[in-house]
């Protein structure tokens, strides 16, 4: 037999960013929970509003699969006197397994006869199974902050009013701090406050909506998308597509309505992206275009309850929104006065790190970085690198950006746009803090990418020369991500940069400047920056032994590694493949370490080693071209023509013969041999 099993903590309103990842991390949780505890179960379902998370679990067995386990004791020589009668080391562990002397068997292991005991375990019921792990799981929960309410000791990310646990029809029971778990849910606060039993888990959606709580998250993402639009639609407009903004209201609600509003026609003199942050960032209303795409003076904003006079929440919103929009407008007007130009020598007051220097400094530093990048894939472009990354920090000394910090870089584009800055710098002004966050857009073109580039890296080095390392739990500086963007900026516009290298040039302008070592820190951002490319390689979906082959031995340039990498993973493909890393791993096992010698032709005495040596020769030539040219494939093609060469000359020739100088001189082939595959990977990582 098999039910459904239903758990809802309800608590306080929970910040909607807290919500989806503490839903998957207990989904998670709950799936390995099962699986360890031998319960059978199917999906589950994640569920939630800003009051409540639930997850839904589909045909749980009503307990634990049945197991036999076997339980080794004592050696049978320990076990066993030389009459074959028991010693009281055996007595001892039957009597503590609870079965008699004659049922103790002796089996065979790894490390020799061994006394053990086979037991059959009967399972025991799931309730019993979840009733003593649920507590813990609901504390394991992860927020990135939790609290403590009352006098209690638990925490959790709101405090915890009620919570339902239950497999069928039959309630779980554990407590978590001074709640215990029941049966009993609680409809909206407002519309429907009154505690209501849950009888049928398969009710539990409907019987919540019938109290005015849309529990499943796509269902009201779904309201919200229908309500909004037609909303936008009552004055002929559309809305603007924002499904980040979408993901964080969904909730904020647990029965969502949504109201128009508008601000006057004038305020649409102020640049676009400025009245889109105060009413996404600032008050969370969807902003109304027209079928061009172009800003209309309204807004739709989304409420949690009914409402019984719209234009009484309309003139509320309106109120808010139109003393934002003053303050955007005063500061615009304000800013224009003093030139981006004239904003620079106000960043020398300005702390970017108390042991860094100010933002000048840092400015000076990776404009330095960004140029020398230029000189080497994008010359032709070096005065708008130059120019840009001398600029594009002034607009942190704003009062727009002062006022509304979501929108530097907006701002700084758009002020250099009035002054009649070339575009592209103007453009690269903005784009230098892209990618904002994982996966996020890229900057579209070169000079904004390098003074990305150069910004990120100065900040990364920086932190890492003064101490600054990230932990586990804390990276206050988001080098994590400043290091990946830096990663997907190369690999995505193809630059044919060294990070090594510019590792190197960003420590030389830090001089002076850090606590730790050059040569410490140097070693510790490069290997920063290979986790970080492992991660997201992986991430991306490519072969783990791949990568960690490529990287035993390859970095830089980047887009080169990542090219042995794709091209090494789909040569993996191939029958040929499998046995031509078995060779190579042959080459390298006999190889304890690389031998730092010629090879001396005179000494190749055999006919199998003639031919390998000769082999060898032609392949060095033959890989001259498409390792110039980046074909990995045809790399390792050619490298497949030394496979039956090489096992003929394990075959024929003694490797570590007796004489120094016939050994010396085969371990000196074998190691030209190995060379040559290394220049693609480390094939010993391969798994095969």
């Amino acid at each position: 037999m098999a039910s459904d099993f239903l758990l809802e903590i309800g608590t306080e309103e929970i910040p909607a960013s807290y919500i989806q990842p503490a839903l998957d991390a207990m989904a998670a949780m709950l799936q390995k929970t099962l699986t360890d505890k031998r319960v059978v179960h199917g999906a589950i379902q994640t569920m939630a509003t800003p009051r409540r998370l639930a997850w839904r679990i589909e045909g749980v067995a009503e307990k634990q699969e049945p197991q036999t386990v076997e339980i080794t004791g004592p050696p049978k020589a320990t076990a066993f006197d030389e009459s074959g009668n028991p010693t009281q080391a055996a007595l001892g562990f039957a009597r503590a397994q609870g079965v008699s002397p004659d049922e103790l068997q002796v089996k065979q292991t790894g490390k020799g006869e061994y006394v053990v005991v086979t037991r059959h375990q009967a399972g025991i019921s799931t309730v019993d199974t979840l009733s003593g792990v649920l507590a813990d799981l609901i504390h394991d929960i992860p927020f990135p902050k939790s609290m403590r309410w009352g006098n209690l000791k638990v925490t959790f990310a709101r405090p915890i009013h009620w919570i339902v646990a239950l497999l069928g029809q039959e309630v779980v029971p554990f407590t978590y701090g001074n709640v215990t778990s029941g049966n009993t849910s609680y409809g909206h606060r407002f519309m429907s406050p009154t505690g209501f039993e849950i009888t049928d888990i398969n009710g539990y959606v409907e019987a919540l909506r019938e109290r005015f709580v849309i529990v499943d998250i796509e269902e009201r993402a779904e309201r919200i998308r229908q309500l909004v639009a037609a909303c936008a639609k009552e004055k002929n407009g559309n809305i603007r597509e924002d499904e980040a903004l979408l993901d964080e209201v969904v909730q904020l609600a647990e029965y969502p309505t949504a109201v128009i509003g508008s601000f006057d026609q004038h305020f649409l003199e102020l640049p676009q992206e400025v009245l889109i942050t105060v009413m996404r960032f600032h008050q969370r209303y969807f902003a109304v275009v027209d079928d061009a795409g172009k800003l209309m003076p309204y807004f739709v904003t989304v409420n949690n309850t009914l409402t019984r006079d719209p234009q009484v929440v309309a003139q509320g919103n309106e109120r808010v929104i139109r003393a934002r929009l003053e303050d955007a407008r005063f500061y615009y007007v304000a800013d224009q006065k003093v030139s981006l130009e004239d904003r620079v020598e106000e960043l020398k007051k300005v702390v970017f790190h108390s042991k860094l220097g100010t933002s000048y400094e840092k400015l000076e530093r990776f404009r330095a970085l960004a140029e020398y990048m230029s000189d080497q894939v994008a010359p032709e472009q070096k005065s708008t690198v130059s120019r840009a990354a001398f600029l594009c920090k002034a607009d942190l000394v704003t009062g727009t950006v002062g006022e509304f910090p979501e929108l530097q870089g907006v701002m700084g584009r758009a002020y250099a746009r009035l002054a009649n800055e070339d575009a592209a710098v103007a453009e690269a002004i903005y784009e230098h803090y892209l990618p904002t966050h994982a996966g996020g857009e890229l900057p579209s073109g070169t000079a904004g990418a390098l003074v990305s580039i150069g910004d990120k890296l100065d900040t990364v080095v920086g932190c890492f020369g003064v101490g600054q390392i990230p932990t586990g739990t804390a990276d206050p500086f988001a080098l994590r991500r400043q290091a990946l963007g830096i990663i997907r900026i190369i690999l995505e516009k193809d630059l044919a940069l060294s990070l090594s290298d510019l590792i190197k040039q960003a420590l030389n302008g830090l001089d002076g400047k850090l606590t730790e070592p050059n040569e410490q820190t140097y070693q510790a951002v490069l290997d920063f920056f290979k986790v970080r490319l492992q991660h997201f390689l992986i991430g991306q979906g490519h072969p783990q032994d791949v990568v960690d082959a490529v990287l035993a031995y390859h970095l830089d340039p980047l887009v080169e590694t990542v090219a042995k990498i794709t091209s090494l993973a789909t040569f993996k493909e191939r029958e040929v493949f499998e046995p031509l890393v078995g060779t190579v791993k042959r080459v390298v096992n006999i190889l304890k370490e690389p031998v730092d010698v010629p090879i001396d032709s005179g000494l190749l005495v055999g006919q199998a080693e003639k031919d390998l040596y000769k082999a060898l020769t032609v392949c060095e030539q033959e890989l001259q071209k498409p390792l110039e040219a980046r074909d990995y494939i045809g790399v390792l093609e050619r490298l497949s023509g030394l496979k039956g060469p090489i096992d003929h000359f394990f075959d024929e020739v003694l490797v570590l013969d007796e004489d120094m100088s016939l050994r010396q001189n085969r371990l000196a082939l074998l190691t030209h041999i190995a060379g040559l595959f290394q220049q693609l990977a480390d094939f010993s990582r391969i798994a095969l």
